[in-house]
């Protein structure tokens, strides 16, 4: 199964995705403004959980820079709403519970666990600019330091 990846200049595709809360949030409200989107595995998991406390920890650079984080999963929103309130999270966590988004973004396909080959959801971030179109995609990133990762490659000082 091949999957199509996404380059800068691409259109990012549109959708609106409930959130935690069972709110439909349509990305295309995000426009004018650049949006940090992030897909990852499961919620409550740890690697997941590392990822999103660390956005949750650099939000308010992120935002000072002109940037909005939103998550997206698999997951319900009520086990979203869970992951939220646990882990006291700042920003929106949207359910793609037919992953029909993530697989838009080439975020969903063959990848190493464990170093075994599996099928499912690759940890990938987009960074799309204010006209929609992706600024920066970004494939199997780790959990752990991407944030900062994310941060060099765009110029976010500390």
């Amino acid at each position: 199964m091949t999957e199509t990846r996404l380059s800068p200049g691409d259109p990012a595709p549109t959708f609106t995705l409930p959130d935690a809360d069972g709110s439909p949030v349509d990305i295309t409200s995000y426009r004018g403004q650049r949006v940090v989107l992030y897909f990852y595995p499961a919620a409550m998991t740890p690697g997941c959980t590392t990822q999103a406390c660390d956005f949750r920890d650099n939000l308010s650079s992120l935002q000072a820079a002109g940037l909005n984080v939103v998550g997206v999963s698999k997951d319900t929103p009520d086990k979203l709403a869970g992951f939220r309130e646990r882990d006291s999270l700042n920003f929106p966590l949207l359910s793609d519970e037919d992953l029909a988004v993530t697989k838009a973004f080439g975020a969903y396909g063959e990848r190493k666990l464990y170093g075994k080959s599996v099928t499912g959801v690759i940890r990938s971030t987009f960074v799309i600019d204010a006209d929609g179109k992706i600024e920066k995609a970004m494939y199997n990133v780790k959990a752990t330091g991407h944030v900062a990762k994310l941060r060099r490659d765009l110029g976010i000082d500390g």
